[in-house]
């Protein structure tokens, strides 16, 4: 089986292609910059020059593969809007698919899209679910809700460094999950037809708001967070005022996940989650061992510093 990876120097693609290449899959990864992928040669995967907003690029790209992984998605500082990613290039990847005859396509959605389409990229997921599932092709769509990596600077990172850390009001829970056993699922998927053809949900074990998240940041670190909190009508006049600009249309979509209010609904467990055969890490571990690394680095670098006072001798 031969996979080709889109998005693979992401923070959930490039554990899809290392878990992938340990399991002994040959692996291709599409990319538009040579260097930054070098990484991922180095780990053994094959780099593809593509990129999805030049439609063009992406049919030589598939030559010899058989699986398709997308977990490409527009950052928030790119340059490129959503539309001309998260839905022309992936339409134009999935007519391309369909063409070559690509026997599986594994696609990455978002949890409970359906229930806030008016933001945009939303809106784009649900448009792309959709089409694969009318393609006729193979496919199985995960749908994510958050992955603990995006924690480190969003909360654990500004606590240490006393900074600030600004909330909406009342956020609506995510289900974190650590990337290297989202990884470990797909990948496992490739062997099974359990999900040919199925929308499934890949989450943590826990839904977790903003507050707990700094409330466990808080006990593991030790220090108290500098928290100002930014009322639901504050997202929405900073968002209305990126959406005047086109190169800050990707901020203005990602401010609009904060006015998503937290919903009793948003916490129940989806019918159709994954069943796991791996013991998943949970939020309160990954944090720990992230905290106990820093902390016990602090202590060395303290004692080091100390080390090197008592050293100064005055005549």
């Amino acid at each position: 089986m031969s996979i080709l990876v889109i998005g693979g120097t992401g923070t959930l693609g490039r554990q899809i292609v290392k878990q992938a290449l340990d399991e002994g899959y040959q692996v291709k990864c599409l990319v538009r910059d040579f260097r930054r992928g070098a990484f991922l040669k180095d780990w053994g995967a094959e780099l593809i020059y593509g990129d999805l907003s030049i439609p063009s690029t992406i049919p030589t790209s598939l030559k010899g593969v058989t699986t398709i992984i997308d977990s490409a998605t527009i950052r928030s500082t790119s340059s490129y809007t959503s539309e001309t990613i998260d839905w022309r290039g992936k339409l134009a990847l999935l007519e391309a698919a369909k063409l070559v005859g690509i026997k599986k396509f594994i696609y990455f959605s978002v949890l409970n899209a359906s229930k806030n389409p008016s933001i945009p990229l939303l809106s784009l997921k649900l448009k792309m679910e959709k089409k694969l599932e009318t393609s006729g092709l193979n496919y199985t769509i995960f749908q994510c809700s958050g992955f603990f990596q995006g924690l480190i600077s969003q909360y654990a990172l500004p606590i240490l460094e006393n900074e600030t850390i600004w909330l909406p009001g009342s956020s609506a829970p995510v289900a974190y999950l650590d990337t290297q056993d989202a990884a470990k699922a797909v990948v496992q998927s490739l062997g099974s037809t359990e999900y040919d053809k199925k929308t499934v949900s890949l989450i943590g074990e826990k839904f977790w708001t903003s507050k707990e998240i700094v409330e466990l940041c808080e006990r593991l670190s030790g220090k108290t967070a500098n928290i100002s909190y930014i009322p639901f009508v504050a997202f929405s006049l900073l968002r209305r005022f990126f959406r005047f600009f086109e190169f800050t249309w990707n901020i203005a979509d990602r401010l609009q996940f904060g006015e998503i209010a937290d919903d009793p609904s948003l916490r129940v467990k989806p019918t159709n989650e994954i069943i796991w055969s791996i013991n998943r890490l949970s939020l309160e571990s990954y944090l720990q061992e992230y905290f106990g690394k820093i902390l016990k680095k602090l202590r060395e670098t303290n004692y080091q510093q100390s080390q090197k006072s008592n050293e100064i001798s005055f005549l």
